[in-house]
């Protein structure tokens, strides 16, 4: 077997391997043939694991995070040892991963937040950027209403009186407010239609998906989202809000119905709000009760020609 049929098989048996790091999601962002894994095994176990997405952009080959995709980087399986043995364990391996990527110009990835451990790669010259997500942790043991603030309670109750919350939206109909969220902000739609189908296809053929709405009785859709997951975690993977309908406070009220259907079918214990760094969706973020999670966005760039450009960049800003 090659490597991506070997860690097909390893995601078969795995349940920590993340969403986006799963063969199908990266068959579906990537395309089948963009993508590959780097793999580290000894005596027939894989101890460790990287997929990563490879793209020529202007003449550069680059590494980079593939679209609509939160993380991705090093899979390290799990390790009883005790702590110093396995950082030791976990430098190792990440340098046996990196080591075996393809000649690139340029890499810039995303790590999952549940591994914090570059020193390795700092000690090659990569660089680090600190981001963040927002996650509601635990769960299950708690009434996740509590954790919204007292104006955002008041949306909810609002938003109830004006809307009925629905699901399964066509992805049709869920493109076109979704590209209203870009237009209001002047950015274009960073995906087409077709590829949000083909995208959506994929996903409920691994019943990993639901899109939730807001409808008005005059059927005017005011707000909605797009819930993905996992093993452990839901993930708020897109939405999409109506400007002329913002004041209606629905779109609280779909993370709420998103954290009530993270906690209560799909049985869940985590919900990943996906960020965001930009200060008035952060804002929602902690307002519904995520709590600020570091994840590390990890660089190198190979290329001279591309250095002189990242210098004279930063000079003219």
């Amino acid at each position: 077997m090659n490597s991506k049929e070997k860690y097909r098989l390893l995601c078969e048996q795995e349940r920590s391997i993340p969403l986006f790091s799963q063969p199908w999601w990266l068959n579906s962002v990537c395309g089948e043939k963009n993508w590959d894994v780097c793999l580290v095994e000894k005596s027939d176990q894989i101890l460790a694991a990287m997929p990563y997405y490879i793209i020529q952009e202007k003449g550069f080959r680059m590494i980079s995070m593939p679209p609509i995709t939160q993380s991705l980087g090093p899979w390290i399986s799990a390790s009883e040892a005790k702590y110093a043995k396995k950082l030791g364990r976990e430098n190792s391996l990440i340098e046996d991963l990196f080591d075996q990527l393809p000649p690139h110009d340029n890499i810039k990835i995303n790590w999952h937040h549940k591994l914090s451990n570059w020193l390795s790669l700092y000690w090659r010259g990569y660089q680090q950027t600190t981001r963040y997500t927002y996650i509601i942790n635990n769960l299950q043991n708690q009434n996740y209403l509590d954790n919204f603030s007292s104006s955002y309670r008041n949306k909810i109750n609002k938003a109830r009186k004006l809307v009925c919350v629905k699901e399964n939206l066509d992805i049709s109909q869920f493109y076109q407010i979704n590209t209203k969220t870009f237009t209001r902000q002047s950015i274009s739609t960073p995906y087409s239609l077709e590829f949000l189908k083909k995208h959506d296809a994929i996903l409920n053929a691994h019943n990993a998906r639901k899109i939730f709405y807001a409808e008005d009785p005059e059927g005017n859709i005011h707000s909605a989202l797009y819930l993905t997951w996992d093993s452990y975690t839901a993930y708020v993977h897109l939405v999409g809000e109506d400007p002329d309908f913002r004041k209606s406070g629905a779109g609280i009220l779909l993370i709420a119905e998103a954290i009530k259907y993270t906690k209560e079918i799909l049985k869940l214990d985590s919900f990943d709000f996906e960020g965001s760094m930009l200060k008035n969706v952060e804002l929602v973020r902690r307002g519904c009760g995520g709590i600020q999670t570091p994840y590390f966005a990890i660089s190198k760039t190979n290329s001279k020609l591309i250095k002189c450009y990242q210098i004279l960049k930063t000079i003219l800003n």
